[in-house]
């Protein structure tokens, strides 16, 4: 009987780490065939392909500046679009996705979450050499490493990893991924967060609020957690972050386990 047992619970404990993650029903599940429609082919008038800004593999572009979307969980991506249609996030990039959010209904949002979540493309990150020759001010991933890792202590910066999982593959539904994202995106959604935190804390902010705030400052974190880290970073830790975390990979020559979000 005790082995029986044993094994039992083995089987279900394998089977808990083997299942594929997913999206309860309470957050809303998407049909990934929908979604793939509207991300490759868009949907009407009013909703362009998503692929269109940021690209078919889901890999985005420092060019444009848009973030790559493969390896993104699913939870993020939806809050992100529910936040522009809400007007809790302005896009002051490409200045397109409050009015693209607005058109989509919540089926829409699901159904493109659930799509995005299936991609799946080898992590690239940037190209910073081409960045430098193209004259942008880079930062030295090895710094950023110390900060991703350890974070800095000394004026109060912790380590990325301890929300954001190793190398910033994510840790969970909460908190997106961040390795392996495009530098550009990157640096400007730090600067942001650090805008966003230094004008008005780590708050909610009110309708009059959001109305005048700073064009570039993002406060639609959860429980203001970017913007209490973000507002201690200097400019060259922001550089030297987004350098370390566009080259980040998810695993190591000693552990190959890819994640599974």
């Amino acid at each position: 009987m005790k082995r029986i047992l044993i094994t039992t619970s083995f089987v279900a404990i394998a089977a808990f780490f083997a299942a594929p993650a997913t999206v309860s029903a309470g957050e809303g599940l998407g049909d990934v065939d929908k979604g793939r429609v509207i991300y490759q082919f868009g949907k009407g008038d009013d909703i362009p392909a998503c692929a269109g800004c940021h690209a078919e593999d889901g890999l985005g572009s420092d060019e444009v500046g848009s973030p790559r979307l493969a390896y993104q969980i699913a939870p993020y991506v939806r809050k992100q679009l529910h936040d522009f249609a809400k007007g809790d996030r302005t896009d002051d990039t490409m200045y397109q996705m409050n009015d693209i959010s607005k058109a989509m209904s919540d089926e829409d949002i699901n159904d493109v979450a659930a799509y995005v979540h299936t991609l799946k493309t080898p992590y690239i990150g940037s190209n910073l050499d081409q960045l430098r020759r193209d004259g942008a001010d880079v930062g030295d991933p090895h710094k950023g490493k110390m900060i991703a890792e350890y974070g800095s202590p000394d004026h109060g910066v912790p380590a990325c990893a301890s929300c954001h999982g190793f190398h910033g593959r994510s840790a969970g539904n909460m908190y997106p991924a961040i390795g392996g994202q495009n530098y550009v995106y990157l640096q400007h959604e730090l600067d942001s967060f650090r805008n966003g935190g230094r004008e008005f804390g780590a708050k909610t902010l009110t309708k009059d609020e959001m109305a005048n705030k700073e064009d570039n400052a993002r406060t639609n974190d959860y429980m203001g957690q970017m913007r209490a880290v973000a507002k201690n970073l200097t400019d060259e830790d922001i550089k030297n972050l987004a350098a370390f975390l566009t080259l980040a990979k998810p695993t190591t020559p000693g552990n190959p386990r890819a994640p599974s979000h």
